[in-house]
């Protein structure tokens, strides 16, 4: 336990001086704007899960798309497969946002996780100067000491019947001793030239909204606008022996071969058969 935190309450704006709050007003400013997606941006210092209330919000009709909900704390975040998601105060971006895409076909929107991957590994590559990489489905990968760690996670939600909520948890000045586990990382330990949050988030939300603005021109075509081509691209799965856990306790394991037209990974087995896999756990059991 560090001095302060006996000091002050542990949900005290400046319990760590080197974590700064993020600037709501000024974030407003930057990314709200007529003709453009985000069409607000609220920042709560504590809550159980920015997923959980923007599926609310949205349900009962209090927010539309564009509405973006970040948190400086939260107690209750999950990831996929409801694992928790812990981490300090202020250390990370931890903000969900509302997409309803209408007139896509819901077959296509499984892409939107993934197109949500490459658009925090684009911004991030460009305002934190870090190398990031894709483990699919939703895990944006850093190298610490030579290792690939997770830095990242992300988790789509259904809200209603034309809505999404996507949430997504960046470790940024995560420490060494105050990680959850060993394989995870941050922005920080991953040598980042920035670990402001307000240019970070500033920077993954633009990136946000112009891929979104391309897949949904395309119609939801992830080939045509590029994104499946991308994804591909900054996915460290691709190549790899993998073990694909499976709902129903079943397991396969293959090498990841390609990313299909509906987002789902391609393993290729010893017995020569090709398996996509839509939903599950992948353990990377090699390093390309």
């Amino acid at each position: 336990m560090k001095p302060h935190d006996a000091a002050e309450p542990n949900n005290s704006r400046w319990s760590d001086l080197e974590r700064p709050p993020l600037n709501a007003a000024a974030l407003r400013r930057a990314l709200v704007r007529e003709g453009g997606l985000w069409s607000e941006v609220d920042v709560v210092q504590r809550t159980g899960s920015t997923n959980t209330d923007l599926v609310a919000r949205a349900v009962e009709g209090t927010a539309g798309e564009g509405a973006v909900l970040v948190a400086e704390e939260q107690t209750a975040a999950r990831g996929r497969l409801d694992r928790q998601w812990t981490a300090p105060a202020r250390s990370g971006l931890f903000f969900s946002v509302l997409l309803r895409p209408a007139g896509i076909p819901v077959a296509r929107w499984g892409w939107l996780p993934l197109l949500t991957g490459v658009a925090v590994a684009t911004g991030l590559s460009r305002s934190a100067g870090v190398d990031t990489a894709l483990k699919w489905p939703n895990d944006l990968l850093v190298t610490v000491g030579g290792e690939e760690r997770k830095a990242g996670g992300i988790l789509a939600e259904r809200a209603g019947d034309d809505g999404v909520v996507i949430g997504v948890g960046i470790n940024v000045t995560l420490r060494e001793a105050e990680l959850p586990v060993p394989t995870a990382g941050s922005l920080a330990l991953a040598g980042a030239v920035s670990t402001d949050r307000d240019p970070l988030l500033r920077a993954v939300l633009r990136s946000l909204e112009d891929w979104y603005g391309r897949w949904r021109a395309a119609g939801g075509d992830a080939a045509a606008c590029g994104l499946q081509e991308t994804y591909a691209a900054g996915c460290a799965t691709l190549g790899r022996a993998v073990r694909a856990e499976l709902p129903g306790d079943r397991s396969i394991t293959g090498e990841a071969v390609a990313v299909d037209g509906d987002g789902r990974l391609v393993l290729a087995t010893e017995e020569g058969v090709r398996e996509p896999v839509g939903a599950g756990d992948i353990v990377h059991l090699r390093r390309a």
